[in-house]
């Protein structure tokens, strides 16, 4: 049995040698076989100089150097098909996914009733409120909008059978939302809740408009549910618009009223603009989707793989 161990890394540099020491420890305890793959998702600090250190230390380390920052989504990516154990976790290196239920979540895949071991936050202590209200409104949202249904706190961390990463290695799309692609293969999936961690050095490389940007790619990318708004928007827009024309019409024809002025006017014509606008942003989501998709471009290019004795 071996264990395969992928750990996204953008400028770590504080917390790749905690993180490796601690994860060590916790696989003497585990005695299994492992291999552990650090992906350099293109860090612009010395993420990559901590890295070749600990490669020294250790031939079961590897790491994939990025030619440039793809994306955490990417960098999972290159991990999964790197990867050759039996079973295969993904792994922040803040260590904000605690090592210590790796054991837990190898008894459970074990016992070969299920197929995956995730993760999710049982709170959100230490976060800032807002960031936790808007966090619990996305997961209601998508979950009503999509098939597909994502756990609230839902973490990346997740341990998984080479059958699930042979599936999920099939979907090659550009624009990636690896939470709703670990449920839409389907697969038994085992859920452990934990509490949030703060990490031990160093800061978050998610900002809020970075975490809006990726909730707007899980929504765009598991449904279509926002272009039937759009379009629901239009019809009732333009229904409530034809009955406001008739009542005009009757007025003006049989009590003599003069047309609104022109306040009203003004704003009836703000709104139907930005529900247009809104309308053309959305298809626009979903257009520039489709033309990252049909130019087949790779999801990410790998520079250089340190330790790269699979090759050989």
């Amino acid at each position: 049995m071996k264990l395969s161990i992928i750990v996204p890394c953008y400028n770590e540099e504080e917390m790749v040698s905690i993180f490796y020491d601690t994860i060590i420890e916790e696989l003497k305890k585990i005695k299994i076989n492992y291999e552990l793959i650090f992906v350099n998702d293109g860090s612009k600090d010395k993420t990559l100089d901590e890295l070749r250190k600990i490669c020294k230390k250790n031939k079961k380390v590897y790491v994939i150097d990025l030619s440039r920052n793809f994306n955490k989504e990417a960098a999972m990516l290159a991990g999964l098909e790197y990867s050759t154990g039996d079973y295969v976790v993904v792994m922040d290196a803040d260590l904000q996914d605690p090592p210590n239920l790796l054991r837990e979540m190898i008894k459970i895949l074990d016992t070969k009733e299920y197929d995956s071991v995730a993760t999710y936050r049982i709170n959100r202590k230490g976060e800032p409120p807002i960031r936790t209200f808007f966090a619990r409104s996305f997961y209601k949202l998508i979950n009503k909008m999509t098939k597909v249904e994502i756990v609230d706190g839902a973490r990346d961390y997740r341990m998984m059978t080479r059958s699930m990463v042979d599936s999920l290695l099939k979907l090659q799309e550009y624009h990636r939302f690896s939470k709703g692609l670990f449920v839409w293969v389907g697969f038994k999936t085992k859920y452990l809740g934990y509490e949030n961690i703060e990490r031990p050095a160093g800061k978050t490389k998610w900002s809020f408009w970075k975490l809006f940007s990726y909730a707007i790619e899980g929504i765009v990318s598991f449904t279509t549910f926002p272009l039937r708004i759009a379009t629901f928007s239009g019809i009732l827009i333009s229904l409530i618009a034809f009955i406001y024309l008739l009542y005009i019409f009757v007025n003006t024809l049989f009590y003599g009223n003069p047309v609104a002025g022109w306040a009203s006017l003004a704003c009836i014509i703000l709104f139907l603009g930005g529900i247009q606008l809104l309308s053309i942003g959305i298809i626009g989501e979903y257009l520039a989707r489709t033309y990252g998709e049909v130019k087949r471009r790779p999801v990410y290019i790998i520079k250089e793989v340190i330790n790269d004795d699979k090759k050989n």
